[in-house]
């Protein structure tokens, strides 16, 4: 066995800031055609699928959240609170009885029931589109703003059984929770008090709507939590701070997230005009879009796991402590093969037959995201509905994309369409 530091590997920086887009696809192109590994600024890159799901779904690696905290300095405060509370950097017992009590609310039979409200918050937010900007039956838009950013916040806002006006803050404190998985920011001290005054400012949001809640019971998730902390309903009791914690994960992973998945699915269907046409005639492929945008061009890019003993793989070993970066990107374009069906990897193809092999956007093993259930279902409800109401679909400008590290999403996307 050799020692992975012993290794002659190729240096790929991710956190270079010019590495988006284009440049960003070329780039990871190349690297993965050199091997299946490489060395990062802060570990290890798999780069193929199968490295990337034995790194994902071992039990001897976990999510080096809290070396994140170590490396940055983050020993006391909100932000540690939270980081040493969150669901990623539990494990063992504790993390199994978590997820068995939020899961239930997050199945795809339970998220059934936010599709209508999903829908009218489309309708919505189209309406508005229209009424603010249209010419010659053109409407043009801005759609990071318009839609991609309202929808998800909207949502979320009705899965915590928050009021809908509060949606622009739970945005907020979602888009700045979320860049404590980001180097740059964890290394500005401006945006470190930015996501520390985010962390504490939703922990006193939620403690009130968690009080609200328990007087005023209703079908939402707080409440199913309440329910799971009352250890006559729920033999394996909930704490309260374990409640909001919980809650706490689901804003944060399912705000920001959904937003930067489906501007980037939206901006592929516009520059792809045959795979926008094929939505168009048949709306019910608006699931094998979101897998195909999910697979395309995955918003965790790069996701991080380090090793908790001595792992052996492919005759390489890596040392406890070791941090390995698995990569999304380049591990969703290995295809199971499908005989006698003509596809490339690296094509957007909303109809492609991809071997039923699920993408890594979501992770993998017991860390596989809570919120998958729903994010699918917001943007299938979104791709339908556009395909049901938007005719010529196209870019009306240069897309802006954002870092590749942390949520890799799209600063602005200008859109044209007629109705």
């Amino acid at each position: 066995m050799t020692l992975v530091d012993e290794l002659e590997l190729p240096h790929f920086d991710y956190t270079e800031p010019s590495l988006r887009g284009e440049r960003f696809h070329t780039a990871l192109g190349e690297l993965r055609s050199g091997g299946w590994l490489a060395r990062g600024p802060f570990g290890y890159i798999v780069l193929d699928r199968e490295s990337g799901e034995f790194f994902l779904r071992t039990r001897s690696a976990t999510f080096p959240g809290m070396k994140i905290a170590e490396i940055f300095g983050v020993s006391e405060g909100p932000l540690y609170e939270q980081m040493k509370r969150n669901i990623l950097h539990v494990n063992g017992p504790d993390h199994s009885r978590l997820r068995s009590l939020v899961n239930p609310a997050l199945s795809p039979r339970a998220v059934e029931r936010y599709r209508p409200a999903m829908r009218g918050f489309l309708e919505g937010l189209l309406q508005e589109a229209v009424a603010s900007s249209q010419s010659d039956g053109r409407v043009s838009c801005e759609f990071v703003e318009a839609f991609a950013k309202p929808y998800p916040s909207l949502t979320i806002a009705t899965v915590m059984g928050a009021p809908l006006a509060d949606a622009p803050k739970l945005h907020h404190w979602s888009n700045w929770i979320q860049r404590q998985f980001d180097a740059a920011s964890m290394a500005s001290v401006d945006q470190r008090e930015q996501i520390e005054r985010a962390v504490e400012e939703f922990y006193a949001y939620a403690e009130r709507l968690l009080e609200q809640r328990r007087k005023d019971p209703g079908d939402d998730l707080i409440s199913t939590l309440i329910a799971a902390a009352d250890p006559a309903q729920q033999p394996e009791k909930l704490s309260d701070v374990e409640c909001i914690n919980l809650v706490f994960n689901v804003l944060a992973g399912g705000v920001d997230t959904t937003q930067s998945q489906l501007a980037h699915a939206v901006r592929l269907l516009a520059e792809h005009p045959q795979q926008w046409a094929l939505l168009v005639a048949d709306p019910q492929l608006a699931q094998a879009a979101v897998d195909e945008a999910l697979r395309f061009e995955p918003i965790t890019p790069f996701t991080a796991r380090i090793t908790t003993e001595e792992l052996e793989f492919r005759d390489v070993t890596f040392p406890e402590g070791t941090i390995v970066i698995v990569c999304t990107f380049t591990g969703n374009r290995d295809l199971a093969p499908v005989e006698d069906v003509p596809q490339s990897a690296d094509s957007f193809d909303i109809s492609a037959d991809r071997g039923g092999a699920r993408e890594l956007t979501f992770g993998a093993g017991v860390h596989y995201c809570v919120g998958a259930n729903l994010a699918r279902a917001e943007l299938a409800e979104a791709l339908s509905f556009l395909a049901r109401r938007v005719r010529e679909l196209e870019l009306d400008g240069e897309p802006v994309f954002e870092s590749v590290t942390g949520i890799y999403g799209m600063e602005s996307l200008p859109i044209t369409f007629s109705l």
